[in-house]
C-alpha cells in the first residue's frame, strides 16, 4: 500500500535516527526500520477506528437526546443519514478490521472529550450540512463523505495528532502518512465487498520471499550505511567550497541515499531516482539546500555514467 516514495521516506527517517543514536549495529538499525513500518500500520488501524468511533459517538448522542427531560421534535425524530453511513457500517462489519482492532486493544472510552470536540467541529462544517441536506442516498455518497472527513478534518485536528505523539514515539512523525494510508484504503473499498474482504497491507505483497518493496528498503538502508565513506567522497569531490562536515546531516543523507540507489538498483531509471530525491529534499530540506542537492546530483549522475558506475538494465533503461 505504501508507495516507493513513502518507503524512501521511512528509510531516510530510520537512517537519521540510526546516525543520531550513535548506534553501529546494522542489524539493530534494520529491525528499528521494520518496527517503525509495523507501527505505521498500527497507526493506520487506529485512525480507521477513530473514524468509525466518531459515527458511533454521534449515534450515542442521538439516543441520549431522545431521553432529554424536554426533548425537541428534532431530538425525537432525528435525521439518521449520518449514523446510517453505509461505508462505516461496512468497515464496522469487516472481520479483518475488527480482528486488528481487537489485537491492538484499541479503546476510545477515555477519549470521549476528544471525540466530542471532533464531532462538534464536523457537525458545524459545511461538509456535514451539505451531506445531511442532500437528497442523495448511495454508498458512493457515503464513502465520499468519509474521504472528505479524512481530508479536511483528520488533517486539521491537533488534539488527535497530540494523542498519537503521546501514545507512541514511533507515531510522532508519521501522522500524515497514516492519514494517507487511510485515504487510500477507503478509496479501495467497493459496495460489494463482504465482511471478509482483506484490508490492504503495508507492502504490495505479504510474501517475504517475493516482496520487492521489503527487499528494496532493506537493501537501501544497509547499502547507504555500508557504502557511506564512498558516497561521502563522491559528494565532497563535487561540493565546491563545502567540507563534508559542514553539510547538514539530512541533506547529506538524502545525497547518500540517492547515490546508493543510482549505483545499486539497476532496474530503477536514473530520472526516477533523481526526481524522487529532489522531492525528498523539498520535504525535508530548506530551499537553499534543495538547490544544493539538485546541483550535486546533476554533476554526480553525469560523472558516474562516464565512469560506468551507473549501469542500468531492464526497466532501469527507461527514460
Amino acid at each position: 500500500m505504501l508507495s516507493r516514495r513513502h518507503l524512501r521516506i521511512k528509510v531516510l527517517q530510520s537512517l537519521y535516527a540510526f546516525i543520531q543514536s550513535g548506534n553501529d549495529r546494522l542489524d539493530m538499525g534494520e529491525r528499528e526500520l521494520l518496527k517503525s513500518i509495523d507501527k505505521l500500520y498500527e497507526q493506520y488501524i487506529y485512525l480507521l477506528s477513530f473514524l468509525k468511533e466518531v459515527f458511533e459517538f454521534a449515534e450515542t448522542r442521538m439516543e441520549e437526546n431522545k431521553k432529554k427531560h424536554l426533548p425537541t421534535k428534532e431530538d425525537l425524530d432525528p435525521n439518521t443519514k449520518f449514523i446510517d453511513n453505509r461505508f462505516i457500517k461496512q468497515l464496522t462489519d469487516n472481520r479483518v478490521f475488527r480482528r486488528k482492532e481487537y489485537d491492538l486493544k484499541i479503546n476510545w472510552v477515555d477519549e470521549q472529550e476528544m471525540l466530542r470536540k471532533f464531532y462538534v467541529k464536523l457537525r458545524d462544517s459545511r461538509l456535514y450540512k451539505d451531506y445531511m441536506s442532500s437528497s442523495g442516498d448511495s454508498y458512493q455518497e457515503d464513502k465520499d463523505l468519509c474521504i472528505q472527513i479524512v481530508k479536511k478534518h483528520l488533517t486539521d485536528f491537533p488534539a488527535l495528532e497530540f494523542y498519537f505523539e503521546e501514545k507512541n514515539i514511533y507515531w510522532a512523525s508519521d501522522y500524515y502518512l497514516a492519514v494517507w494510508l487511510v485515504l487510500k484504503s477507503i478509496k479501495g473499498f467497493e459496495n460489494d465487498h463482504d465482511s471478509f474482504h482483506p484490508l490492504p497491507g503495508i507492502f504490495k505483497t505479504a510474501d517475504q520471499a517475493d516482496n520487492e518493496d521489503l527487499a528494496f528498503i532493506k537493501k537501501l538502508f544497509r547499502k547507504t550505511i555500508l557504502r557511506k565513506p564512498e558516497a561521502d567522497e563522491l559528494i565532497e569531490q563535487r561540493a565546491k567550497n563545502w567540507e563534508i562536515e559542514r553539510i547538514a546531516t539530512m541533506d547529506k543523507l538524502i545525497l547518500e541515499m540517492a547515490i546508493i540507489e543510482l549505483m545499486e538498483f539497476d532496474s530503477i531509471p536514473i530520472k526516477v531516482s533523481l526526481n524522487e530525491y529532489i522531492e525528498l529534499a523539498k520535504i525535508f530540506s530548506t530551499a537553499k539546500s534543495r538547490v544544493f542537492i539538485n546541483g550535486i546530483l546533476d554533476k554526480l549522475i553525469e560523472d558516474l555514467k562516464k565512469e560506468n558506475k551507473i549501469i542500468k538494465k531492464g526497466r532501469g533503461l527507461m527514460t
